[in-house]
């Protein structure tokens, strides 16, 4: 499935062969990333979804999510630091928020570092709402996790 509608940004499938790019901007954005074989696990799992944003065929961004019976967890999301301001992270959050509500997903959860305010603002432009907090969730450092959830309203029968 690939989409192009955002100024030349085209929205496909997470592959193998996208895990080099995807492992440089890991590294750039966390300071404890995620490991080559966990995004390889996402690309195969059958619960995942994982999507690249490019440019020009450059990967400059990458969401993974999990779709589990009637819930979607936002797993892991990042931007290249050059490409970041464009609307590249709430324009995959769209398209992932669009593929879970087609799969009759009722919520969608996510975790965020409670410092991170401008990803937690994003949230909450697409209907996010705090249900919690995880005590010392993150480390490097220690912080807590922001747990935030969308619950989508189901069509009146």
């Amino acid at each position: 499935m690939v989409r192009k509608e955002l100024s030349g940004i085209v929205i496909d499938d997470m592959k193998v062969a996208d895990l080099p790019e995807i492992l440089a901007i890991e590294t750039v954005s966390f300071k404890t990333p995620w490991s080559e074989t966990l995004f390889y696990n996402e690309i195969f799992k059958a619960i995942s979804v994982s999507r690249v944003a490019k440019i020009n065929g450059k990967v400059v961004g990458y969401l993974s999510a999990n779709i589990i019976i009637d819930e979607g967890h936002i797993l892991n999301i990042a931007v290249h630091p050059e490409y970041r301001g464009l609307g590249i992270a709430s324009y995959m959050v769209k398209e992932m928020l669009e593929i879970m509500k087609e799969s009759n997903c009722r919520s969608v959860f996510l975790e965020v570092r409670f410092s991170n305010e401008e990803a937690r603002k994003m949230y909450e432009k697409f209907g996010f709402c705090l249900l919690g907090t995880r005590k010392n969730y993150y480390i490097s450092p220690v912080e807590d996790a922001v747990v935030m959830v969308l619950r989508f309203m189901s069509e009146p029968t």
